[in-house]
């Protein structure tokens, strides 16, 4: 699967990840696919960018998942009426604002989250 990675996601994923975009788009989209596997669906892409073509990408990575993890965001992506490039990219994002939301200043270890 491809993830088109913009100028944010490649700030996000070096700030919180490391350097390397690969390892941190296969891991984003790994979390976005398995909370779906689980029924617990993570944000939706928003509303108002669902018609809007997606930027043009900083770099391009490839992902591999399991069949039956790619086929749900497959699916996913069509429910959201997106291109699974975009909902890729997406989960990057989410996955982003995740780590940011957990490592945030004042957050105190076993906080409970809103």
């Amino acid at each position: 699967m491809r993830v088109p990675l913009g100028a944010m996601a490649c700030a996000g994923v070096r700030a919180h990840l490391g350097g390397d975009m690969a390892a941190a788009a296969e891991k984003s989209v790994f979390h976005y696919a398995s909370r779906l596997a689980a029924g617990r669906r993570p944000a939706q892409i928003p509303g108002f960018l669902t018609d809007e073509p997606l930027p043009d990408p900083v770099l391009v990575v490839e992902v591999a998942l399991a069949p039956d993890l790619e086929e749900l965001m497959e699916r996913e992506a069509e429910r959201q009426g997106v291109s699974l490039e975009r909902l890729a990219a997406h989960a990057v994002l989410v996955y982003l604002a995740e780590l940011d939301f957990l490592n945030a200043p004042g957050r105190e270890a076993g906080e409970a989250r809103g």
